[in-house]
């Protein structure tokens, strides 16, 4: 029975067992590539990690407001004499620690979307009860002390207190006017009561900085939203990329292996490919050839021709696809030894000369005679002149011309340029006639059709050589093709060393 596992290495590019993995990610990508074209993402998207910023600074600065509150009550019992300040500053430290034990109990559970809204509601009930504490401390009077001095007091703490309370709060909106609204209605009906000018003006005050507090507080929330909304669209975006990422390596690698083994399959496959067609090849030439005996039906002899050439056909392909297959698969060695460009030119295009001579085709040369040899791979450079020379006169019409040079380069290397005068090469479809498989529209109409491989096999073997290859080519004027080998492949020639007098032997002198 199937596990579902995938135990293909070479052949699967898309691993199928992961197929539930893929689906997932790919709507999770999906989705947060949606969101991130409409905009930023709403504010109740972020209300848990809101709340959990909102209460991990209230737990840090818990030891602020109790300290506040313990320095007003003394200064406030010292200079007015009045006790009742005890008993509002116990009511305010229990309102506060109760705050605190419920920011505590938020921490230790975990905050779900869900759940954040009862907890935000929770925490502002708590700044209620400290608000009015607050509106409590707003009604305190002094019968003792002068009345300006101490609405000072009173108008001095309340403010601290709003500014303490507005900076410490701001990620929990509305903490501030639920804080401080009920102060500032103990402040009104007191001030309403008494008609005093500094109570109305200390009123007024308060109100005025509680709306400015409360505008603070408002812009820092909504700054501190646009961050946590750009952090959360960098997280998105880089785990899109790292998924985009992973997908793209882990596809690259099984067709890096797929094609890995594709191309050492065809490099050991060669001798059972070449086996029964050279089988083939050898047995059609001699019924053809009519080596043992006439055949009694001509069209044997014709069938047998077509069989030939049929064979021969088929070889040089897996000839072609073998060579290109071992040099993809790193098992292309090269035999170098010195060996003259000029000569293997020259054994190259005596090869093709019939076939030249076929279609009414010269081909010129231009030579540089004092060329020195080259440390190269015979077989493959002439492998490289040839498959040149070969489709100059596959693509030059009757009665063309082949010019073809060999010479130095402005670097100190060697060259081989071959041009014709044939129908020319669309610039758009060079980068396909360098491809592997690779056929131009004029090669496809062509009746003389290949298999794509032989300027990929030029390339290849050059690279080896460390050499480069250039194609130029216009419609209606002709291609030239340039080898080009490099400098350090020349092999020059080192003037004779000067004999130079020996020299004296010296005599070890002793103490």
């Amino acid at each position: 029975m199937s596990t579902g596992v995938s135990t293909s290495t070479d052949k699967i590019i898309v691993d199928r067992s992961r197929s539930h993995r893929n689906k997932a990610v790919s709507k999770a990508v999906r989705q947060t590539r949606e969101r991130l074209q409409s905009g930023h993402a709403s504010n109740s998207s972020f209300d848990r990690d809101v709340l959990k910023m909102y209460i991990a600074s209230m737990l840090q600065g818990a030891t602020i407001m109790p300290l506040f509150v313990v320095i007003i009550t003394a200064l406030g019992v010292y200079f007015t004499q009045d006790t009742r300040l005890l008993f509002w500053a116990l009511l305010t430290l229990t309102c506060h620690t109760g705050n605190i034990l419920l920011a505590r109990r938020a921490r230790r559970q975990e905050i779900t979307a869900e759940s954040a809204r009862k907890w935000r509601r929770l925490l502002l009930s708590g700044q209620f009860l400290v608000g009015c504490c607050w509106a409590v401390f707003a009604l305190q009077g002094c019968d003792t002390c002068e009345p300006s001095s101490f609405i000072l007091y009173k108008g001095a703490t309340l403010l601290i207190a709003l500014s303490v309370t507005a900076m410490s709060n701001f990620m929990l909106t509305p903490a501030v006017l639920v804080a401080f609204a009920p102060a500032v209605l103990a402040l009104g009906a007191k001030s309403g009561l008494s008609r005093d000018l500094l109570e109305i003006s200390l009123t007024g005050l308060f109100t005025a900085t509680l709306v400015f507090f409360n505008y603070i507080s408002d812009r820092l929330f909504k700054s501190n939203l646009r961050i946590l909304s750009y952090q959360s669209e960098k997280d998105d975006l880089i785990a899109e990329l790292e998924v985009a990422k992973s997908m793209s390596d882990e596809a690259r690698r099984r067709a890096e292996e797929a094609n890995l083994a594709k191309s050492r399959f065809l490099a050991s496959m060669s001798h059972e490919l070449r086996t029964p067609l050279n089988a083939i090849l050898g047995f059609s030439e001699v019924m053809s050839a009519e080596v043992m005996g006439p055949l009694a039906n001509p069209t044997y002899k014709e069938y047998a021709g077509d069989i030939h050439r049929s064979g021969q056909h088929l070889l040089d392909l897996i000839n072609e696809i073998l060579d290109l297959s071992r040099i993809e698969a790193g098992k292309y060695e090269l035999s170098e030894e010195a060996i003259s460009l000029l000569d293997i030119t020259e054994d190259c295009i005596g090869m093709v000369q019939l076939r030249a001579r076929a279609k009414n085709i010269a081909i010129s040369d231009q030579f540089e005679r004092q060329l020195p040899a080259i440390w190269a791979d015979e077989k493959s450079m002439r492998q490289v002149v040839l498959n040149l020379l070969s489709n100059a006169v596959k693509f030059t019409p009757q009665g063309g011309e082949i010019h073809v040079k060999v010479g130095w380069t402005a670097g100190g290397g060697q060259y081989i340029s071959i041009k014709d005068n044939g129908p020319g090469i669309p610039e758009e479809e060079i980068p396909v006639v360098l491809s592997a498989f690779g056929q131009g529209s004029i090669a496809i109409k062509s009746a003389e059709q290949g298999t794509g491989l032989g300027l990929p096999i030029v390339q290849a073997i050059l690279a080896k050589h460390d050499g480069q290859f250039l194609l130029k080519s216009k419609l209606r004027e002709g291609t030239e093709v340039i080898a080009i080998l490099p400098a350090k492949r020349v092999l020059q020639s080192l003037p004779a060393v000067e004999e130079a007098q020996a020299v004296a032997r010296k005599r070890k002198s002793f103490a």
